[in-house]
């Protein structure tokens, strides 16, 4: 059973390494999670198991309880209607001349969505060859699955046929039953270890296009305006963040305008951003 003053030690921790906030009633979600890592490790209490991670100089034990806390709730092109407009807008730009693309996803999950982008901009674009999507998350166990890119039959059963034979792999013998996304496509992806919370994101800008899906719904409000302003610092002006349904910048002190709902822009004419230190060189190869 974990105990109050345990949990309290626990989800500060994870506020402060994570950003997620946890509420009073999340200590059967918290205990329930962690017992499985303390049955690996041989620890008797919750006690037992947070000293062990704060002893733990390499911080490993942080990253497992991280992975086993956060929620990874995803599927190929979810809310269709925001892959829809990234299409039309792509093919706007392109028409206007535009040939180099910078995309983040910055909650990937598993891989479903930054495939979905990915797929989208090929289909979208007559020239995608200097598409570039940064994928991550603050977990190591989906951005591991994410990066192979292999799918149970059951999880690509909603893509339309002509574009699942395009672009998937299906697997045979010991792969029956599953398929791949084509390594034409995961060339386009890269996939890193991002905490959306820590202060300065190893990012640099300018970017196109960010989706955030259903990250800030885990924050507090001070974490949710320290996000926003360092995503509109990374898109260029005239750039679009998509966020979920279920998140508001309403009362966010956001200087993005709304173009529909979940969907904002980054007004043109302001100040290009500046770069930041970077995880990557993926985003600003071949400028």
């Amino acid at each position: 059973m974990l105990d109050k003053k345990t949990f309290d030690k626990l989800r500060q921790l994870i506020y402060r390494e994570s950003g997620i906030a946890l509420g009073d009633n999340k200590d059967s979600l918290v205990g329930a999670r962690v017992a499985k890592r303390m049955r690996e490790l041989g620890l008797a209490t919750h006690a037992e198991y947070y000293d062990y991670i704060i002893r733990d100089r390499d911080g490993q034990e942080l990253i497992h309880l991280l992975d086993v806390i956060s929620t990874n709730v995803t599927h190929f092109f979810r809310e269709p209607r925001h892959f829809d407009m990234l299409a039309a807008l792509v093919q706007e730009w392109e028409g206007q001349g535009q040939r180099r693309f910078r995309i983040w996803c910055a909650a990937s999950s598993t891989g479903e969505e930054p495939y979905s982008l990915a797929i989208t901009m090929r289909e979208a674009l007559t020239d995608s060859r200097d598409v570039k999507i940064l994928a991550s998350d603050i977990s190591t166990r989906v951005l591991r699955k994410a990066a192979e890119g292999v799918y149970e039959a059951r999880h690509v059963e909603n893509i339309p046929r002509a574009v699942l034979l395009r672009y998937f792999q299906k697997g045979r013998g010991e792969s029956d039953g599953h398929y791949q996304v084509k390594q034409s496509i995961r060339e386009m992806v890269l996939f890193r270890r991002i905490n959306l919370a820590a202060p300065g994101l190893p990012v640099r800008g300018p970017l196109d296009v960010i989706f955030c899906r259903n990250v800030m719904i885990y924050f507090d409000n001070t974490l949710r305006r320290q996000l926003l302003a360092n995503l509109y610092e990374l898109l260029r002006p005239g750039g679009y963040l998509v966020v979920g349904h279920a998140e508001s910048l309403s009362g966010m002190l956001s200087e993005f305008k709304s173009v529909e709902p979940a969907v904002y822009v980054k007004p043109p004419g302001v100040k290009e951003p500046r770069s930041h230190h970077h995880a990557t060189a993926l985003l600003n190869r071949n400028k």
